[in-house]
């Protein structure tokens, strides 16, 4: 059937969002919930997706059954895993047309519009993607304890472990590291107990902190922010090789520590020209016989 609508879902660890619109691009419907994450929990993830479609069917004020007039394109966390994707080819929602990916090939779509380049995801985790116009490869995604490389995630894990040694008097404390060891009231067994429940979230909760006490000029901080500043180099430097040299950088991690680069990094740069969502849209439209721009 030919679609007549475009449906992107961008389900990430800690949200999902779902856009719908016409074959030009007019927005329809959006709706946000909850995480959707088909590695750490599949059926909550697509318990989730689902309730979107409904959502953003109702908005736009159609009946359930205009999903078959839809080409839907799901971009999902943890969608890169290969045992992830051989489960995934079970889920048929009754839509026109349907193409599951991971949530940052949707992402790398949206940076450069479609058009071959690649992107590279700091937040709470890493990962990056390369499109060549034909097909993607992905670096990185392999989770907190394997990957995150330049994440928010590893740069907490770092500072605490950092105000852990200056606790110890192994290297010199700061009014930086004092501060994180305050969180835990100055106590290791607390920091201890604490590393058994915390996700990476948990230990991302201290980044903003790293950022301020390095803009005041604290050695440790600005430190850390280095050796993040090179985590990031080596992963765009493999992207920059994959995607003839148009990189971005999206996440929340991406701004603030753009300035702390090397200056051959910052000039590889390239701004997103759009966000996830539309990168979903990009691809969805690609499922049409008659293409938009969108």
């Amino acid at each position: 059937m030919q679609p007549h609508y475009l449906l992107g879902i961008d389900g990430g660890g800690t949200q999902c969002r779902a856009r719908l619109t016409d074959l030009q691009g007019h927005v329809l419907a959006e709706a946000t919930g909850g995480p959707a994450n088909v590695w750490s929990d599949y059926d909550a993830a697509l318990t989730c997706v689902g309730q979107l479609i409904d959502r953003v069917l109702s908005q736009a004020g159609l009946a359930p059954e205009a999903l078959t007039q839809t080409a839907l394109v799901a971009g999902l966390a943890g969608a890169n895993v290969a045992s992830v994707q051989a489960r995934l080819a079970s889920w048929q929602p009754a839509c026109a047309a349907l193409q599951v990916v991971s949530d940052v090939e949707i992402a790398c779509a949206g940076a450069h519009g479609g058009a071959p380049g690649a992107v590279f995801i700091i937040g709470t985790g890493s990962q990056g993607a390369a499109w060549d116009g034909e097909r993607f490869t992905l670096l990185g995604g392999w989770g907190f304890s394997l990957s995150d490389q330049g994440s928010g995630a590893e740069l907490g894990r770092r500072a605490l472990r950092l105000a852990l040694l200056a606790h110890e008097s192994i290297i010199m404390p700061t009014a930086f590291t004092r501060q994180l060891m305050a969180q835990f009231s100055d106590s290791p067994e607390t920091m201890l107990l604490w590393t058994r429940s915390a996700t990476p979230a948990d230990w991302a909760r201290v980044v903003p902190q790293v950022f301020a006490a390095a803009d005041a000029g604290d050695c440790h901080a600005q430190d850390l922010l280095h050796q993040t500043a090179a985590d990031i180099g080596l992963m765009v430097c493999r992207l920059i090789a994959l995607s003839s040299g148009r990189v971005a950088l999206m996440g929340g991690v991406a701004t603030p520590i753009q300035r702390w680069l090397d200056d051959d990094i910052q000039a590889r740069l390239v701004t997103p020209q759009g966000d996830a969502l539309s990168g979903a849209l990009i691809l969805a439209q690609q499922l049409t016989p008659v293409r938009y721009p969108i």
